[in-house]
């Protein structure tokens, strides 16, 4: 089918006129989600999608249209309309397509033909025997609130009058479940997922084990005193303040200046505990792929060697503005031009397990729920204050569960306050890989 997608590519690059460049992106995929409650099918969705993007330049001007449709007379009316808003745009001496560097891609296919074999009566099964393993993993467990599972595969291919000419698949599978407990008049929740290429990939018990766990711990509790503590990250919640640092190092932010590291190359900005790159030819990543969003072949970026901040992330119209190359970032669908971002996040491994950065805290919290992340995080500068849920760590020893808290600080003082990284290195459904870590001198707000 990929060869479909690049023959149509093919068509309408060759329809620009005299004086254009074009860039053709094209993809299609299926996909297929169960959502059980009560032993029966709440809800099942499958679905077939295909969207076509079509981007052109003339005189420094670029003209962006799409479509739902591969039909080649939809695909002609898409690449005048991109003709015809490229006439009404602003000049922009830096946009340009990407000119192919010569690099091989990486030698990876994140695809598993186990998705297009599955059928809708084992996916089915599935999301009812993960309700089932949730209620009866305790005799606190009340309910499931959801229990879902979903797969789904896609092509995609870009071809531009430059000398791109690029295609690529993927498979996706991931579950998901939210329990219930109760005690009284209280009610608490637990959630957990997991993912991967396909089924097989996912520990349907270990989901269920920790959404029973997390919801049965949470009964009784209560805010917590105010003060400083110590807060242990486990790899999830690494991920989603890691994903936020990963946004704030693109060349886009620096030359805009929202970003509090925006003048801070070769600087050191966090613990020298802390490596981070961005990696999307490591195939154990479900983010893996062998070109980026302009079609250029993808390769590691180290964000942060060691504590120093070593490089910014760039795709071709930022690269142009910021006077550098590319790094091969670009990040984008079928239905957007494209923009720069990290695409898979790896952290380097430390050292010890998760129970052994417990046991190193004497005064902490085990964060296990992050709440208002994104609105409590100002990009700009690094202010950071978001609601928590947990528990208290008292001596080494996870203690007393927590809600209704917050913890505050600045994002580059949390990073230079990372004492400790485990090596229980965690490749998630998000396509990053990030370990267990403790940041000291955070700010608990409770009564």
């Amino acid at each position: 089918m990929s060869d479909e997608l690049l023959a149509l590519g093919d068509r309408l690059v060759a329809a620009g006129e005299a004086g254009e460049q074009v860039e053709v992106v094209l993809a299609q995929g299926t996909g297929t989600s169960v959502r059980a409650y009560r032993g029966e099918v709440e809800a099942f969705t499958s679905a077939t999608s295909r969207a076509l993007g079509v981007r052109v330049i003339v005189d420094s001007r670029q003209g962006f249209a799409s479509a739902g449709s591969h039909d080649l007379d939809v695909a002609i009316d898409t690449l005048a309309e991109a003709r015809d808003n490229a006439s009404f745009a602003e000049v922009d001496p830096h946009v340009a397509l990407a000119d192919p560097d010569g690099r091989p891609g990486a030698d990876i296919d994140p695809w598993s033909d186990a998705v297009a074999r599955m059928t809708d009566a084992e996916r089915i099964a599935l999301a009812i025997g993960l309700e089932a393993k949730v209620l009866g993993g305790d005799a606190r467990i009340t309910g499931v609130r959801t229990a879902s599972f979903g797969d789904g595969s896609s092509e995609s291919a870009i071809v531009s009058s430059s000398g791109i000419r690029v295609a690529g698949r993927q498979s996706h599978a991931a579950m998901s479940v939210q329990a219930m407990a109760g005690s009284g008049d209280e009610t608490s929740t637990g959630y957990a997922y997991d993912g991967g290429r396909d089924a097989s990939a996912i520990d349907v018990d270990a989901i269920a084990a920790e959404a029973v766990e997390r919801a049965v711990t949470m009964l009784g509790a209560a805010k917590p005193d105010s003060g400083k503590v110590a807060a242990v990250f486990e790899p999830r919640k690494t991920a989603s303040l890691l994903g936020i640092v990963g946004g704030m190092l693109s060349g886009d932010r620096k030359l805009r200046g929202r970003t509090p590291f925006a003048d801070r190359l070769d600087e050191v900005i966090a613990s020298p505990l802390l490596t981070l790159i961005d990696d999307p030819t490591d195939s154990r990543s479900l983010s893996a792929d062998s070109h980026d969003g302009e079609g250029l072949a993808t390769r590691a970026n180290t964000l942060i060697d060691r504590g120093r901040l070593a490089t910014f992330l760039y795709d071709t119209v930022t690269a142009r503005r910021a006077g550098t190359v590319s790094t091969s970032s670009a990040v984008r669908s079928a239905r957007s031009t494209p923009g720069v971002g990290a695409q898979a996040l790896i952290m380097h491994p430390g050292s010890g397990s998760l129970d052994d950065l417990v046991a190193g805290v004497d005064l902490g919290v085990f964060v296990y729920a992050l709440q208002g992340l994104h609105s409590g995080v100002n990009a700009v500068s690094g202010d950071f204050s978001v609601g928590v849920e947990g528990r208290m760590i008292r001596q080494g020893q996870l203690a007393e569960p927590i809600r209704e808290a917050t913890i505050a600080s600045t994002l580059p003082r949390l990073l230079l306050d990372i004492s400790a990284v485990a090596d229980d290195r965690e490749w998630l459904t998000s396509g990053d890989a990030m370990c267990s870590m403790v940041i000291d001198g955070v700010s608990l707000g409770g009564s």
